[in-house]
């Protein structure tokens, strides 16, 4: 299933990557949980296999199947989503470069360019991605890679993909986006121009809180092919079961996702009208600043909904311990809701810095429950 406009995203979803066994039949792709391959002679290798940092048949599938639902030319599997940032920066990056950077990104990736990166010798800018004039503004001539989450975590910041790629032609750099939070299902960042996607797959993508993975997609096969270079060298990719727990969820990302969305678009409507919540941050809301982008280049708004509450930190966690139904914890993007305190857990990296989140933020990951059960934990929760 090379031509991945033959078919309908349902259906790549199921199908890309997922060749019957030739042997059995088997209609999964199996576990190779193998280290290394016999030789058909010296360099004989059988269907390019020789040891499984280099490849691994049931990665190989879940490779596949990354670039036909994003519409990229190359897919490449990873451990961690910040291993598979790590491997594309190490690849786009040289000393005396710079990137742009959201002021509200995920404080991972944020701690990655701070702690890491920059020690390399590269700069970064922080600019609020949601205004491609401070976008525009923030790009030098030693601009090489403007980086984009939308929505954004934890503040559900909405970017226009086409308007920032725009901009990153222009000044030679690579757009990068990081498409977590909507997932290929309900935006495709590379149509609209994205030279690359980035994924942490522990979340929609595997979607049941059981995997921890990366996957980056390329829209260029030459670029695909230096990133997975770099994979090879630098080693951090994904095992065999993890690549099969991600390819398993993948199959049923469309029907969780429209779930995760229906759910989600009711509790952020029951929050706007609720007297303890300050702000709702969601961009399914007509009142959401980038809701206009968001209708424009997303299916549908996602799971993920983040408010704001009277009486500051104290009274957002007193709320997050409260919840019942809602799992108090860190991640997101499973079948069952969470809710965690950003400020003092996802996104205590942040602290002190340009990115820092407000101390009254709560964020929920909304699961597939029952939508009435999800609304009557809130309630009790915000007291």
């Amino acid at each position: 299933m090379s031509d991945h406009g033959l078919h309908s995203f349902e259906t790549r979803a199921i199908h890309a990557g997922n060749t019957a066994d030739p042997q059995t039949g088997a209609v999964v792709p199996p576990i190779y949980q193998v280290s290394t391959y016999k030789q058909d002679g010296v360099g004989g290798l059988r269907g390019g296999y020789e040891y499984s940092r280099s490849a691994n048949p049931t990665r190989t599938a879940l490779e596949e199947n990354l670039a036909a639902i994003e519409g990229g030319r190359r897919g490449l599997a990873f451990a961690s989503g910040l291993a598979a940032e790590d491997c594309l920066l190490r690849t786009l990056l040289r000393p005396g470069d710079h990137v742009v950077i959201p002021n509200d990104a995920y404080g991972g990736t944020f701690r990655l360019f701070a702690k890491v990166v920059e020690r390399w010798g590269v700069d970064f800018s922080v600019a609020n991605t949601s205004d491609p004039a401070a976008v525009r503004g923030s790009v030098t001539d030693r601009t090489k890679v403007i980086w984009v989450e939308t929505p954004s975590n934890p503040l559900l910041g909405i970017t226009d993909i086409a308007a920032v790629a725009d901009i990153a032609r222009t000044a030679g750099a690579k757009l990068v986006v990081d498409n977590t939070f909507a997932s290929p299902y309900l935006q495709q960042p590379i149509s609209l121009g994205a030279d690359v996607v980035v994924h942490s797959l522990t979340k929609y993508m595997g979607g049941h809180s059981d995997v921890v993975g990366g996957g980056l997609i390329a829209a260029d096969a030459d670029l695909g092919e230096e990133l997975a270079y770099h994979q090879n060298a630098m080693g951090a990719v994904a095992g065999p079961f993890d690549a099969w727990l991600v390819l398993r969820g993948i199959k049923t990302l469309p029907v969780r996702m429209d779930r995760h969305s229906e759910n989600a678009a009711r509790v952020a409507e029951m929050l706007t009208r609720h007297p303890k919540v300050v702000e709702v941050l969601y961009p399914g809301l007509p009142e959401h600043p980038g809701h206009e982008v968001a209708a424009k280049q997303m299916r549908a708004f996602g799971g993920m909904v983040s408010f704001r509450v009277q009486g500051g930190e104290q009274a957002a966690v007193e709320v997050c311990n409260r919840a019942k139904l809602f799992t108090l914890g860190e991640s997101l993007g499973g079948v069952e809701s969470l809710i965690e305190h950003p400020g003092r857990m996802t996104h205590a990296s942040v602290v002190g810095s340009a990115l820092e989140v407000p101390a009254d933020l709560v964020r929920l990951s909304v699961g597939i429950e029952a939508a009435d059960d999800l609304l009557a934990d809130l309630q009790q929760a915000l007291g």
